[in-house]
């Protein structure tokens, strides 16, 4: 019977409140924070102890944009005040909620504007964060092998909690429940490549209700594919990272420069909640998840999407294409063209070698290339480019000199394109496999009063780094060459 009922946009003084049926969506008026989410049995699935003045953003004005049976769109917009310079970043930003008729979930994205007459200024950071009852939800999951009960915010805090070298990593020494005694919770544990971070989230039991943050495209995140990005940990947090300094430093950090003009799209993520049966057979913690990652499947099929109302936002229709092959010539391994297999192609911002990596500014589009190194590259916005590329199993990048114009409804064949690793003369030795992984090397088992017991004979050990005792060196023994002439 819900999936029947139309939205409906109820508008009061201090709240404004969406509702389809299957949920009721609650946002302060004129600040845009989410304040409420009904569902599932659940009157409130946010912690009402966080006070609204410690929840981000906040809009000075509202706006209803479309109001129909089958679609609601609100905004809260903040424009800058030039008497606040120096007290407020210089950007107007315009956050946008949608619900759709029939939806288990509801949309967000933003959009950052700097004039090219206003100041200059940094963003070292921005995203959707939401912090879930803790005690409600206890089961976060990162990914297929990274789920567990997790401990309470209460436990990081002394005396329950030890900081250790850094702050976000806290030794349990006296926590609530009694088997995480000892173990090591840090953030950095759960974070997850961009191309990787896809759906993520955490689990009542009682009710069973999941709430689910969904990314369907890389797009407008900054630092292409491999950058690594905080997903959920203990809060309960929940975040749709969208630009971050974590792992990198001020490289990956915006800098607007004084008049410039610079606009960007953080945008739409879905946020996704979903329920089962009390009295069901099977672990209602998995079938959650699995109905996540199906429901993420489907957002990612459905990009771009064709609802949001802002013009900003770049309709199927309005964005192109771009088809090629990449072949390597390495005359050291073989005298025939090789064929890129699984070679990583992109779209980025115009620049240097390897720009990619540091670029933050604007839009980067990836793919992956078929086994014959032909890729094809869906859905790019308009504008200029350069073609960036890496290779797994050969050192270096590959960028194709050539500017490519996307216009709407285009399509650019490139054609075969050519990637001459940089070399000297033929390999003498090498450690490790040229992918952008350290999958292949040794990671010592961490000291056994420094463990996170979920990544104990974890395939990504590597995540409890700093918790073994010593560092790792490694020794290149005499007896290991072999001779070549």
């Amino acid at each position: 019977m819900a999936a029947t009922i139309g939205v409906q946009l109820h508008v009061q003084d201090r709240h404004v409140v969406l509702d389809n049926g299957f949920l009721q969506v609650t946002l302060s008026n004129p600040d845009g924070i989410v304040t409420g989410i009904r569902f599932g049995g659940l009157d409130n699935l946010l912690e009402v102890l966080n006070q609204e003045s410690n929840r981000g953003i906040k809009g000075t004005s509202f706006e209803v944009i479309t109001e129909t049976e089958d679609q609601v769109e609100v905004s809260f917009t903040r424009t800058w005040d030039p008497s606040l310079q120096g007290k407020q970043v210089p950007l107007n930003i315009d956050k946008r909620f949608i619900m759709l008729r029939g939806s288990s979930g509801f949309y967000s994205y933003a959009i950052y504007n700097h004039p090219k007459d206003w100041p200059a200024f940094s963003l070292a950071e921005t995203r959707i964060a939401f912090k879930l009852r803790k005690d409600k939800f206890h089961y976060m999951v990162a990914s297929d092998n990274r789920q567990r009960y997790m401990p309470l915010p209460d436990d990081r805090i002394p005396p329950r909690g030890q900081p250790l070298a850094y702050p976000e990593a806290v030794q349990l020494v006296n926590p609530v429940e009694a088997e995480l005694k000892g173990e090591v919770d840090d953030k950095y544990q759960y974070s997850c490549d961009n191309k990787d971070n896809k759906v993520h989230g955490w689990i009542c039991t009682d009710p069973p209700v999941g709430f689910w943050q969904i990314t369907p495209s890389d797009e407008f995140r900054s630092g292409g594919p491999v950058k690594q990005n905080l997903t959920s940990h203990v809060g309960p947090t929940t975040l749709a990272m969208f630009i971050s300094a974590h792992y990198s430093g001020e490289d990956l950090v915006p800098k607007i420069g004084d008049g410039e003009e610079w606009e960007k799209v953080f945008g739409p993520v879905f946020m996704y909640f979903n329920t089962t049966p009390v009295d069901a057979s099977e672990d209602p913690k998995a079938s959650l998840w699995e109905d996540a990652k199906a429901q993420m499947m489907v957002e990612v099929l459905s990009w771009p999407y064709t609802f949001p109302a802002s013009e900003d936002y770049q309709k199927p229709d309005q964005r192109g294409y771009a088809t090629g092959r990449l072949l390597v010539q390495d005359r050291f391994v073989s005298d025939d063209y090789i064929y890129a297999s699984g070679a990583y192609v992109g779209l980025a911002a115009p620049g240097d070698v390897g720009s990619w990596q540091r670029e933050c500014k604007k839009y980067q589009f990836w793919t992956k290339a078929d086994e014959d190194g032909f890729f094809s590259i869906n859905n790019v916005l308009t504008g200029d480019y350069n073609l960036y590329a890496w290779v797994p199993g050969f050192v270096g990048d590959y960028r194709c000199d050539a500017t490519v114009s996307i216009t709407s409804g285009c399509y650019v064949d490139m054609g075969d394109l050519v990637f001459e690793p940089p070399r000297n003369g033929p390999t003498l030795w090498e450690i490790g496999v040229p992918d952008r992984s350290a999958s292949e090397f040794y990671v010592p088992d961490p000291n056994p009063k420094y463990i996170n017991k979920l990544l104990v004979n974890h395939p990504e050990k590597f995540r409890q780094y700093g918790l073994w005792r010593d560092m790792v060196n490694y020794t290149l023994m005499p007896t290991w060459f072999t001779r070549w002439s």
